[in-house]
């Protein structure tokens, strides 16, 4: 087995529920510092692959890959000191601020009575202060708007430290402001440094915001790269049985698709 030349990867790998298989023999790497959309038509196992890379599902067979050992073999800290990760509609505890949910993304650096630091304490600031919620932080999550609890999730998974962190479907629910608010903010995570992967259902967007695309139909991958080199009509009508039009956006120059009109194809 190759050695991987990025921080988190697949091989071989293959996931499923129940017997039924989702992703099939899988071999991905998710260029570091990278901000990597998994998109594909609804189905084709973008959240599964995502809970694979967090180590929140175990593979049938294969592995996943985190600096190059194999992710169950290292220590459950470790990886929740390594990797965040904000999973689809999240539940928030009865009664909490914003404050206080955030940090709880401190519970992997702290020990088994979980006392605060001072350390502690300003990382919570920091991360309130990078999702624009410093003047929230007071306030109970369940009197937040949909962009802002979004926002605050995220702060969370900030405040875990960590230097790679996935997000399944963040903007979900929301309206497009909000949409917008939350893309922009993975954006300037990822221009800070970080690694930021997220699936997307909006083609326009994952164009728009990533850095490098994944593509996924029937749980495997038909194409991967940058957005300019990967959006094409023969990909749309592959990955989404749609015909579209592929032009550039007039204000970033990114690949913009137009659905056409009429039949889909046949996949």
């Amino acid at each position: 087995m190759s050695a991987p030349a990025n921080r988190l990867a697949t091989r071989n790998l293959t996931l499923g529920y129940d017997h039924r298989q989702v992703v099939r023999d899988l071999e991905v790497e998710i260029p570091d510092r990278s901000f990597t959309v998994i998109i594909g038509a609804n189905g084709c196992g973008k959240s599964t692959l995502l809970r694979a890379l967090a180590r929140v599902l175990r593979p049938t067979s294969g592995t996943v890959l985190l600096d190059g050992k194999e992710i169950g073999a290292h220590p459950s800290r470790h990886v929740a000191r390594t990797v965040g990760l904000l999973p689809q509609s999240p539940i928030t505890p009865d009664g909490i601020t914003v404050a206080e949910l955030v940090g709880r993304g401190r519970f992997p650096h702290q020990g088994a009575l979980r006392r605060e630091t001072p350390q502690d304490r300003a990382v919570v600031e920091r991360c309130l202060a990078e999702t624009a919620l410093t003047d929230l932080g007071q306030r109970p999550v369940s009197s937040l708007s949909g962009g802002q609890r979004q926002r605050a999730w995220i702060a969370t998974a900030l405040a875990q430290d960590t230097e790679l962190l996935l997000l399944d479907e963040p903007t979900t629910y929301l309206d497009l402001m909000h949409q917008i608010e939350v893309l922009d903010l993975c954006a300037r995570l990822h221009a800070a440094g970080r690694t930021v992967v997220a699936v997307l259902h909006d083609l326009n967007q994952a164009a728009r915001y990533a850095s490098h695309l994944i593509v996924l139909r029937e749980g495997e991958v038909i194409a991967e790269g940058a957005p300019d080199a990967v959006i094409t009509a023969e990909l749309v009508g592959r990955a989404f049985g749609l015909r579209a039009r592929i032009i550039p956006d007039p204000e970033t120059g990114r690949p913009l698709v137009i659905p056409l009109p009429s039949q889909v194809t046949a996949k």
